[in-house]
């Protein structure tokens, strides 16, 4: 393990994946001029939370190639501390993206077997060590392998034991496996959460759908009320261009999303997640998280790249003093 972070606490640790994202906006078939990022949901959040002035920290695992060496200075240069392993016997994971029209987008995953699918208890338990206010995981390492998958659950377990905040984002990958799968998984997950972050079609992956409620809106109340029943506090739901709401033992808020010209929908949910935590880590409450949640997925929306156009702090007023279409002079 090299773990060039600090000694010291920090305000949101992560665990998970980091892969090389390369980007194509025609057709791949077609040869496609291909772009080189890093990719990754809880890289994704590290850099959010990061460059809104917070200490963060990401844990995971790299092969001992360029592509590990191209996130690991991609990382660093963002402010994040590192508290990673390179594999010399694994390969870096490495993700084709396509954008094949102005409204769809491909994923094209080329990571099993990757360095990062071996994330262990070790590497959790060094990343672990010198403290951390959060600890956001999501529903995506898990599915990597059996060896990540119980390093996850370790770090849920341990994490929440220690009395840290545990964030979980469910962010269900068909891709990776099915949705049965996922349920098995992340239903005793959940349990350890402090923050449930889900999208409104990711629910059911976390909490039984009720029978004889046809309605959403009475599915997703009772699905909501049943994961507080198990100890979740904080129920957050994203709703893309319809915004966000969360679901807590005090009450229920909704706030709309920012209207933005979409030039890049990659990494939305990530930017609203690092947005909510970094104002929960503020102090704020739930209404102003909400805010600076979906403040920071207009931004992500309206750049391109996964994380690329994530907001400082000092930027997070843009959006809403700017008129659109002008110039700052």
């Amino acid at each position: 393990m090299t773990a060039t972070a600090g000694s010291s606490p920090v305000d949101l640790l992560t665990l998970g994946e980091s892969m090389v994202s390369l980007r194509s906006t025609a057709p791949l078939a077609l040869g496609g001029a291909l772009t080189m990022h890093v990719a990754g949901a809880e890289s994704n959040v590290a850099v959010g939370v990061a460059r809104l002035g917070h200490t963060v920290s990401w844990g995971g695992v790299v092969g001992a190639d360029p592509h590990g060496e191209f996130i690991l200075r991609q990382l660093r240069g963002e402010g994040v501390g590192l508290h990673h392993r390179e594999d010399p016997d694994r390969r870096t994971g490495v993700m084709f993206l396509e954008q094949r029209t102005a409204d769809v987008t491909r994923a094209f995953y080329y990571r099993s077997g990757s360095a990062g699918s071996t994330l262990s208890r070790e590497d959790v338990d060094r990343a672990l060590r010198p403290g951390a206010r959060i600890l956001h995981l999501t529903g995506i390492t898990p599915a990597l392998s059996p060896e990540a998958r119980k390093a996850v659950e370790y770090a849920a377990e341990r994490a929440a034991a220690e009395g840290l905040v545990v964030s979980l984002d469910v962010n269900y990958r068909s891709k990776l496996w099915a949705r049965e799968e996922a349920r098995e998984v992340l239903t005793p997950l959940m349990r350890y959460a402090t923050i449930l972050i889900a999208s409104d079609d990711e629910l059911d992956l976390v909490a039984v759908p009720p029978a004889g409620l046809p309605e959403p809106e009475g599915q997703e109340a009772t699905m909501a009320a049943e994961l507080l029943e198990h100890g979740v506090r904080e129920v957050v739901i994203k709703r893309g261009a319809a915004g966000a709401g969360v679901y807590s033992p005090e009450g229920q808020w909704e706030t709309p999303a920012v209207s933005v010209t979409s030039v890049d929908t990659v990494g939305a949910g990530d930017a609203f997640t690092a947005g909510y935590l970094s104002a929960l880590l503020d102090g704020a409450d739930i209404p102003g998280r909400l805010q600076r949640g979906v403040l920071t997925g207009a931004f992500a929306v309206s750049t391109a790249g996964d994380w690329e156009g994530l907001p400082a702090r000092s930027e997070l007023a843009l959006l809403t003093t700017t008129p659109g279409g002008t110039t700052q002079r």
